[in-house]
């Protein structure tokens, strides 16, 4: 554990050193927000906050994971390997975020990748990730089911296509909890904190450290981006993110936690669907607006009051979640 914490604090030193450097960057690039017309009104004050900040996150986890790396390689080399995928994972599906926000952002193609494109990329990341996990690694293809305590093998023609929606849906859902200052990042990091600790309960040393990195780069980047919010993540960091948390909930063989610890993410997903599927039937919405935390804007919460009413939950799904394994 001294060694975690010793990763924790340096993610953090280094997190919150790069922010310094980069968020200024950014903001004489014009690199800033841009906000819908039809949004919520309090956020045109937004307009022009610099973005693309998960590019922070992203060198925080390359650079202290190349460290730790260098240092396991020396007497662990199985663990320093499996590292590789854990990182390379959440920095393929952040590469993916970076295009699309720099062509929006810095090209000023305000479509940014298609939607086609997007998509095209993250499966690729998501199948060949699947893929190096079950041929290369041999993790397996059984997956835990939540307090029935029990594995379920599926076989390898279901289990890629199943690995590959839930790395797809985790990166959708944590992308759309990102909508206003500091909310994706304290759940993510939350979630993330509730997989390390189980890594940890499971003697999984690849899974803590990245685990353990990703936490500290995001406490060093909270700093930043709580409200008001000095820099967003974009998409670079909502990817990465999504892409780090499936991709860590996969190599536990816990997908199925996902359910319950993520349920913030997944809430924010079926607010969209349900708005949208009843606005086609009657022409009338459900929510003012979705995702859902912009129908709680409307209704008159602040949004650090959002931040924390959403991350208590979940803490305490979280909490439930180990009760489950």
């Amino acid at each position: 554990m001294q060694y975690q914490n010793k990763i924790l604090i340096l993610s953090f030193v280094v997190s919150v050193i790069l922010a310094l450097i980069i968020v200024p960057i950014l903001r004489k690039l014009k690199v800033g927000q841009i906000e819908r017309q039809e949004g919520p009104q309090s956020h045109l004050k937004k307009q022009g906050t610099p973005t693309m900040g998960g590019i922070i996150i992203i060198l925080v986890l390359i650079a202290v994971g190349i460290f730790v790396y260098m240092d396991y390689k020396v007497d662990q080399l199985e663990t320093a390997q499996a590292i590789l995928p854990l990182i390379g994972v959440a920095v393929g599906f952040g590469f993916i975020g970076f295009i699309d926000d720099f062509k929006k952002l810095v090209l000023k193609n305000t479509k940014g990748l298609s939607p086609k494109s997007k998509m095209f990329g993250l499966l690729i990341v998501s199948v060949v990730y699947t893929i190096i996990l079950v041929k290369v690694f041999n993790i397996g293809t059984d997956i835990y089911i939540p307090f029935a305590k029990t594995y379920v093998t599926l076989p390898i023609w279901l289990y890629v296509p199943f690995a590959v929606l839930v790395m797809l849906a985790a990166t959708n859902a944590i992308n759309l909890t990102d909508g206003i200052d500091g909310l994706s990042t304290s759940v993510t990091t939350i979630i993330l904190a509730c997989l390390t600790v189980i890594s940890i309960l499971f003697g999984i040393k690849e899974v803590t450290v990245v685990g353990t990195i990703l936490i500290g780069a995001c406490l060093g980047f909270l700093l930043f981006n709580l409200n008001p919010a000095k820099v967003m993540m974009g998409d670079t960091g909502s990817l990465m993110l999504g892409g780090a948390i499936a991709g860590i909930a996969l190599y536990l063989k816990m997908p199925l936690l996902l359910l319950i610890i993520a349920i913030i993410p997944i809430i924010e997903t079926l607010s969209v669907m349900i708005q949208v599927a009843y606005f086609k039937k009657t022409g009338n919405r459900v929510f003012k607006m979705t995702p859902i935390h912009h129908h709680f804007e409307l209704s008159g919460w602040k949004e650090n009051k959002i931040v924390s009413v959403f991350s208590l939950i979940t803490l305490v799904f979280c909490i439930i979640g180990l009760y489950a394994i």
